[in-house]
């Protein structure tokens, strides 16, 4: 995994097609008003086919120690993320209050799906890290919906509790609960194939909305009243999160699969969803844009040097 070129090119077409969603918008071709009809069959539809797909057969998740262990991990990766958020966001020069708060969920936010997803795919063919990273990324998920929410605007922990029985969660008990049962063996060979098809569309129709998302914010974006929080965010977010992930990696111990899923979260930027949450929730979207744009624009660059040496030194 040290290859440097082996890397680049897994990193390049998440880029590419960012890109595409950004320019699809631009030009027209995908209009807001069609957003929320292919997110709600994005996180309805797709995402559990390839929960289904990826989990299905996967003898790492047979094991009950990772089955619980994993997710735990996952939640305690955002809480680190936000932790660090929280106690670096003077460095951003940010009063307290909605914009301070936006700064430390969006640093603390990685984006654990719509890039490490393809990421995962494409350097870990043909093992077990993939169905792994789904079960890592339910704790995620359950971090976003309590601690997160509870930095962003106070909510209650009762009231974010609920916001987890979404699909993509619900399938994935179903995927470990059939994973545990042998269902690779006896679930008729069509219905595999249609979960594995429809699961195939899943990142790239989310990569697209994530660069259409980039361009409906960039006008309220403007760097020469945000170069100190993108730069703020960039050192939080790319180098000491990153550096915390990659110590846990290294010293715990764990299986490999999720060591490589730990190496490859701390790569990551900022998350996009913090945007949106940002808007229903009383935070501020335009620092939100500035750390989601400053770190991406970063990791183009960082990624790479951080999966190679990150490999390198957690040892998988």
């Amino acid at each position: 995994m040290n290859n440097s070129l082996t890397v680049f090119n897994a990193v390049l077409p998440v880029f590419c097609i960012i890109a595409a969603g950004f320019a699809i918008r631009r030009v027209g071709w995908l209009t807001e008003e069609a957003d929320q009809s292919l997110l709600r069959l994005t996180i309805n539809v797709l995402m559990p086919c390839l929960i289904l797909d990826s989990v299905l057969g996967n003898a790492s998740l047979t094991r009950l120690g990772n089955v619980l262990f994993t997710p735990t991990m996952g939640f305690v990766s955002v809480g680190i993320g936000l932790a660090v958020g929280l106690m670096g966001r003077s460095l951003a020069g940010l009063p307290a209050g909605p914009r301070s708060r936006t700064f430390a969920l969006t640093v603390g936010v990685y984006n654990y799906g719509y890039m490490s997803i393809p990421l995962a795919a494409l350097l870990f063919k043909g093992g077990d890290t993939m169905g792994v990273l789904f079960v890592f990324n339910v704790g995620v998920e359950a971090a976003i919906w309590t601690l997160g929410l509870l930095v962003l605007s106070g909510t209650s922990l009762k009231q974010s509790v609920r916001k987890l029985a979404s699909p993509p969660v619900i399938s994935m008990a179903l995927a470990l609960v059939l994973n545990v049962a042998g269902g690779k063996d006896w679930l008729p060979a069509f219905v595999q194939q249609t979960a594995h098809m429809l699961g195939q569309c899943t990142i790239p129709l989310g990569l697209v909305l994530v660069g259409a998302t980039i361009a409906d914010q960039l006008p309220e974006f403007h760097a020469e009243k945000g170069w100190r929080v993108m730069g703020a965010a960039c050192a939080l977010r790319l180098f000491g999160v990153a550096a915390l992930f990659l110590l846990l990696a290294k010293y715990l111990p764990c299986p490999v699969e999720l060591k490589q899923v730990l190496v490859l979260q701390s790569a990551m930027p900022a998350a996009v969803f913090p945007i949106i949450m940002a808007r229903h929730y009383g935070g501020d979207p335009a620092t939100a844009l500035r750390v989601v744009i400053g770190t991406t624009a970063a990791s183009f660059v960082t990624i790479p040097l951080v999966l190679k040496l990150g490999f390198q030194f957690v040892g998988v």
